[in-house]
């Protein structure tokens, strides 16, 4: 199996398991794991979720090998690849469950993305965090949104065109990742999170959820209209 669902209690952990190929995002693995986000939301006895790769790195992005026959040549296999990709890269904030990832040894390219995609990141002491895609003539085309929208222009840049590597506490300092443990510590540690989250009544964590997404991208007159409703809509969660 590409992605391993197991539940601990209402917490569901995802393990991404190709552990051959540090979990590096094939066809199959992308579309597995997009299947099983969208089933774990759909599952009302699931309050919280768990991102986690098996082996000794969290993901090391796209899966090169594939790349030889997305050519020009054949239009309709880049352009479904790439909707799948683009999809999986913003699905984690767009379900109504919360969802941390455990995120050791290497986090690069769309593994990268996929790692801060999470609503929190627990990392271990020996993460790399980048994306090295220009080092193989790739534009990191797809993870550029979700990279500029948690770094400042100066260092993606950076990131994107060096190729440069962050440790766990360069990710920490920049806001990239919200606890740093030792590695053997980070599932533990994401699961200690989301078991805090499982204890939430589900349409408040959700509400609020749904509501810091949204108000980072208003104005902020709309901002506050749309807290205004979130805030009247709460009253019948105690009923």
């Amino acid at each position: 199996m590409t992605v391993i669902a197991e539940d601990h209690g209402p917490v569901r952990v995802l393990t991404l398991n190709r552990p051959d190929k540090l979990n590096a995002l094939d066809t199959a693995l992308t579309r597995a794991l997009s299947e099983a986000l969208t089933a774990a939301d759909a599952d009302r006895d699931v309050r919280a979720l768990v991102l986690t790769g098996a082996g000794r790195g969290f993901c090391a992005g796209a899966d090169l090998g594939e790349f030889a026959d997305l050519t020009p040549g054949r239009a309709d296999a880049v352009l479904e690849r790439a909707a799948l990709t683009a999809k999986l890269q913003v699905q984690a904030r767009q379900l109504r469950i919360p969802v941390v990832s455990a995120v050791r040894g290497a986090a690069v390219g769309g593994g990268a993305g996929l790692a801060i995609g999470a609503d929190m990141v627990v990392a271990g002491t020996d993460l790399k965090f980048g994306y090295p895609e220009l080092k193989h003539s790739i534009v990191p085309a797809l993870v550029m949104t979700g990279l500029v929208q948690h770094l400042g222009r100066k260092l993606a840049f950076e990131l994107v065109s060096t190729g440069r590597l962050l440790t766990a506490a360069e990710a920490f300092e920049h806001g990239l990742v919200n606890r740093v443990v030792a590695p053997a510590d980070t599932l533990p540690a994401a699961l200690e999170i989301a078991e805090r989250w499982a204890k939430v009544e589900p349409r408040a964590i959700a509400a609020a959820k749904d509501l810091l997404y949204r108000v980072a991208d208003l104005p902020t007159d709309a901002a506050m209209r749309a807290g205004q409703d979130v805030n009247a809509l709460m009253r019948g969660f105690r009923a």
